[in-house]
């Protein structure tokens, strides 16, 4: 079967009646069964290979039920995409033959269990890596361990192993479904290598392509085969001209591995997918599929639905974010630092991907909404930043990812509703998601979730002893006002091992985790129970964790600056105590004064605040710790976690939050080098230097700009949003910025500092650095409406760098989030290398 004309093999590939799938002579992904468009939205999931089985194992779990888990999961959030680079290397050996193991045998599982839930699959046959990240690489006997990944398109003994074990892999018969991988109408399709590295000639690359494409031939494959083509752009038109039927993208719109949570904008980020590869002719007519997505070190629910609209609009027909995280490890989000996504521990994410899903399954392909901020509102969905919001809201389906004000647009004839927080239609107290389905008049299935209460970055370097997440099944008020359950209704508990009947007052009562049938009191003769099978699931299925710990811990960020004079709300989130638990305030301010005992109240289960008087809030530094008190002598306090009464005589703990007290007039400080270390984001090569002034740091940064190295510049960009809450009632009272910052080139540089507020509206103000620090005023009322660049800056290269936002708005202190300073951007392409340097001290506002 070697000799298959290419024509046969496109005309193999355009309908087979076998296949669930095929792609038409437009390059349309179409179903088989009636010809229409055929789309697909879901995940990456890892737990068979690699990191995520050894977590697994490493935690006591049963790999086979936390498979079952979290796919019941997927089904839950509306995902019928499910793709993977399988790591061969741990089942193959050195020639390429299949080894049966525990590896190939979990995979196997999870092809049963996604087939159950109606869930496709595109199976990435080449991962050529090895397995250890993020842990050290552990021994395989595949044959990626004794070949360089760089060699997978070249070496020959490589070459002939991938071709040996592609031929093994796509018939091999999957215990649990009785069927081969190229049998099973489920898997639809086939990436043949994740990431390619390729080198060496081009046509090579399009050699080694159709050399795998022969090898699936000749076991008689047929679905679609696609293959990267955005990894490396300069083989671009040599993968174009290959045998495949599509090719596959990525995009990681935030960059990838901060090291700490992005709270960005990042909607600009999303505006647009642009792909440059329309002049390549070959390209033309092919399907289109991304095989990688995610917004990587984002926690917020507002990007998912914004990236599903931006892949429909560039013609994409699959998209599977990485990586959706297992339930049992999520806790600690190890598997991926940079990636954290689960139900049960991100809810609101969740429910946004859900969101973007319905997105990418309702929208035409093709179809622009226009540029952000103005496509934050399409077809029936909205997106804000602002309120940290993904929403959908037609006749029969009404999602939120947070709190909405938004009513639905026909709340009597709704079928489905997923969210977070609450509603015009649910009132929620709880942390946790939750999922209503009517099952038929007057009868609707309730799911709720335990709560998940952010306790520490989720995107710092991880650790399995380290919880990010706390999961608490705690007891929540809930209100449903739906037309068809009435003012009376019976809740009756479904999930095995739930006696919890939650007895109404009117449409109020109080939930627990679980699942439930609420039953209008009028209904007769009911006919669901938990066994009753609906839609892709058993009416009584549940799957949600434990708590990993249940010991007391204080989320708690100290505002950086606060106004004298004015008494403040400060508030902390707390977890690990209950109702009859005191939570104190123990403060003192530098100005003098014995140290005050503050009760703290308790606003939710997890929500406490106090009000600090203006006695306190004088000029200077204000201390202090929250002390937590279990029972008569059980104390504990934050930061620290440090046990023990810190009234005790001999407790040395010391350790405190601090919070500068500005006097009138005072200027804000949005960046010091002193301080600035974490607090900056970009590309820029920082190091942070000691100056002539005493005890001044500066962040020093240097680009390269001109011919070979492109327009552009580089700098940084700070988070700015909670740096200025703590004085936002003085915000409108300053009226410049002042820059302190010299250069170490030879001649002056030119630096932009930009202002940009919460809807992507940037304003600039150039400033000529030189050779000795100076303090640089530039008077607010001076910005200039302009572009601003993607930083951390968007994956894969070829996407926009910058953004301008459209709007004709005016500059609004009140609404600033992020600063910018870049170098080097004024730079002719073409023009000699230079090199540019920037040595900042601080930059603040001045009244």
């Amino acid at each position: 079967m070697n000799g298959i004309a290419k024509s046969t093999w496109a005309q193999i590939n355009q309908k087979d009646t076998k296949n669930e799938i095929y792609v038409d002579q437009k390059g349309i992904i179409r179903w088989t069964k009636n010809n229409e468009e055929a789309s697909f939205f879901g995940v990456n999931y890892t737990a068979p290979f690699a990191y995520g089985y050894r977590s697994v194992k490493v935690v006591g779990a049963d790999p086979e039920k936390s498979i079952e888990q979290d796919v019941y999961h997927m089904s839950r959030i509306g995902i019928d995409a499910f793709r993977v680079h399988i790591w061969e290397t741990e089942f193959t050996d050195t020639l390429g033959n299949l080894i049966q193991n525990d590896h190939l045998q979990l995979f196997d599982y999870l092809l049963f269990q996604l087939k159950k839930r109606h869930i496709r699959v595109v199976i990435t046959a080449i991962a050529f890596n090895p397995n250890g990240y993020p842990e050290k690489d552990t021994k395989t006997p595949g044959f990626a361990g004794i070949y360089r990944k760089g060699e997978e398109a070249t070496n020959a003994k490589a070459i002939k192993a991938e071709e040996t074990y592609i031929r093994q892999l796509f018939v091999h018969v999957n215990p649990y479904t009785k069927q081969t991988y190229k049998d099973d109408p489920n898997i639809v399709a086939t990436e043949l290598n994740n990431e390619p590295s390729h080198s060496g000639p081009k046509e090579n690359a399009t050699a080694y392509i159709n050399r795998l494409c022969n090898a699936l031939k000749e076991i008689g494959w047929t679905k679609p085969v696609f293959y990267n083509i955005s990894q490396g752009p300069y083989y671009a038109d040599a993968v174009a001209k290959s045998d495949v039927n599509g090719f596959t993208f990525q995009w990681y719109p935030s960059g990838l591995v901060s090291g700490h949570w992005l709270k960005y904008n990042f909607l600009p980020n999303v505006d647009r997918y642009t792909i440059p590869y329309d002049t390549i002719p070959a390209y033309a007519n092919k399907a289109r599929m991304v095989y990688e997505f995610d917004a990587g070190d984002v926690l917020g629910s507002f990007l998912y639905p914004a990236i599903a609209r931006s892949f429909r609009t560039a013609g994409f027909q699959w998209a599977t974010q990485f990586a959706y995280d297992p339930m049992v490890t999520a806790y600690a989000n190890t598997e991926y630092q940079t990636h954290y996504l689960n139900l049960a521990y991100t809810p609101a994410k969740a429910i946004s991907l859900l969101i973007g899903s319905k997105v990418f399954h309702k929208l035409p392909l093709g179809k622009s909404y226009g540029s952000y901020p103005a496509d934050s509102s399409f077809d029936a969905f909205r997106v804000s930043y602002k309120e940290q919001l993904s929403l959908m809201n037609t006749e029969q389906e009404y999602y939120y990812s947070n709190n909405v004000q938004a009513p639905p647009v026909s709340a009597g004839k709704l079928e489905h509703i997923a969210g977070v927080g609450s509603s015009p239609i649910i009132n929620y107290q709880g942390y946790g998601a939750y999922f209503m389905d009517k099952l038929e008049n007057g009868v609707w299935r309730l799911e709720v979730m335990p709560d998940a209460i952010s306790i520490r970055d989720p995107f710092e370097r991880p650790s399995l002893k380290k919880e990010v997440t706390r999961i608490q099944w705690e007891p929540e008020a809930m209100r449903v006002s739906l037309a068809d359950l009435g003012d009376s209704f019976i809740i009756k508990p479904l999930n095995s091992g739930n006696t919890y009947s939650p007895q109404t007052t009117g449409k109020d009562f109080i939930i627990k985790p679980g699942v439930y049938l609420l039953v209008n009191q009028g209904h007769k003769n009911l006919k669901w129970t938990a066994n009753s099978s609906w839609e892709d699931l058993t009416l009584g299925e549940y799957a949600a964790p434990k708590s990993f710990d249940s010991t007391p811990y204080v989320m708690h960020k100290p505002f950086a600056d606060v106004s004298a004079g004015r008494s403040l709300i400060l508030k902390a989130k707390i977890v690990g105590v209950n109702v009859d638990t005191k939570v104190t305030l123990v403060i003192h301010n530098s100005a003098g004064g014995r140290n005050q005992i503050l009760n703290m109240v308790r606003k939710t289960p997890y929500d406490y605040q106090v009000e600090i008087g203006k006695d306190l809030l004088t000029p200077g530094l204000l201390s202090y710790k929250i002390v937590i008190q279990n029972g008569g002598n059980d104390f504990v306090s934050f930061p620290g976690n440090h046990p023990g009464n810190p009234a005790d005589w001999d407790n040395y703990n010391n350790e405190e939050w601090e919070t500068y007290v500005s006097a009138e007039n005072t200027p804000l400080v949005l960046f010091n080098a002193n301080n600035g270390k974490n607090k900056v984001d970009g590309p820029a090569m920082t190091s942070f230097i000691t100056t002539t002034t005493p005890n001044q740091m500066a962040l020093s940064m240097t680009s390269r700009a001109g011919r070979g190295q492109g327009p552009g510049g580089t700098g940084f960009h700070v988070y700015l949003t909670d740096d200025l809450a703590g004085r936002a009632n003085e915000l409108s009272a300053f009226t410049k910025l002042v820059v302190t910052a010299k250069t170490q080139s030879t001649e002056p540089v030119k630096m932009k500092i930009s202002l940009i507020d919460d809807e992507g509206a940037a304003y600039s103000a150039g400033v000529m650095i030189t050779g000795d620090y100076k303090n640089i005023e530039i008077p607010l009322n001076s910005l200039q409406k302009d572009s601003y660049m993607l930083w951390p800056r968007p994956y894969p290269g070829f996407l926009p760098p910058s953004f301008k936002n459209g709007n004709n708005t005016v500059f609004n202190i009140n609404q600033v989030s992020m600063l910018e300073v870049v170098i080097g951007q004024d730079v002719v392409a073409g023009q000699p290398v230079k090199t540019y340097n920037a040595d900042i001290q601080s930059i603040m506002l001045q009244k």
